[in-house]
């Protein structure tokens, strides 16, 4: 998406990367400043989202994976639309924690459905809108793995998922970075939290 006066963020990585940590950070310093942000994500940044999270993540028993897929580009339709539009056309900063790049790593890559496919899915999905910048937070599955074991939290349906899926994705998430280094940031996830944060603001501060 080209945004007139907005500026569209995207934080990508696999789970227990830090997309979380590093979304508030870069809100707190874009804030601080006195800019009008937007933090959001997917699957579940709108209304009709959190119904679909709660689907794909949180559903008992097998979903296809090409369900799962239409339910990913279901939720991102709706968000897109109704949510990170508008706020880029008021000239908000929207920081989002994931989005197609997401679909393609997770689904097309870690569900084997073709990276190309669910691709052309998503842009279809969301009208072709893509994001100014990417934050790609690279880090080991099992590094990742041992830090959601230590959220002494239950995991999601993608977070269970064995090792080879998740190398498969992280493998995914990096081919796209390579493929379009314009757009993506790629940093090291294992990093302290405000190392990584200030390479990402640094590559943020020239388009503000």
């Amino acid at each position: 998406m080209s945004a007139a006066r907005g500026l569209w963020i995207t934080l990508e990585g696999g789970d227990g990367s830090g997309k979380t940590t590093q979304a508030a950070l870069l809100q707190d310093w874009l804030s601080g400043q006195g800019r009008q942000v937007l933090r959001t994500r997917e699957p579940g940044g709108s209304e009709v989202g959190v119904l679909i999270r709660d689907i794909v993540l949180h559903h008992r028993g097998d979903i296809a994976p090409r369900a799962e897929a239409l339910l990913y580009a279901a939720d991102r339709a709706h968000h897109v639309a109704t949510v990170v539009r508008p706020a880029l056309e008021r000239g908000e900063i929207v920081i989002q924690d994931r989005y197609l790049d997401s679909s393609v790593a997770y689904q097309g890559a870690g569900r084997i459905l073709g990276a190309d496919e669910v691709r052309d899915l998503s842009l279809w999905a969301a009208e072709g809108a893509l994001p100014d910048v990417t934050v790609l937070l690279d880090l080991d599955p099992a590094a990742a793995r041992h830090r959601l074991d230590s959220d002494d939290k239950p995991f999601d349906r993608l977070e269970a998922e064995q090792e080879d899926f998740h190398a498969r994705v992280r493998a995914a998430f990096l081919a796209l970075a390579e493929a379009e280094p314009s757009r993506f940031l790629v940093v090291d996830g294992a990093r302290d939290p405000q190392v990584v944060a200030a390479e990402v603001r640094a590559r943020i501060a020239p388009l503000l």
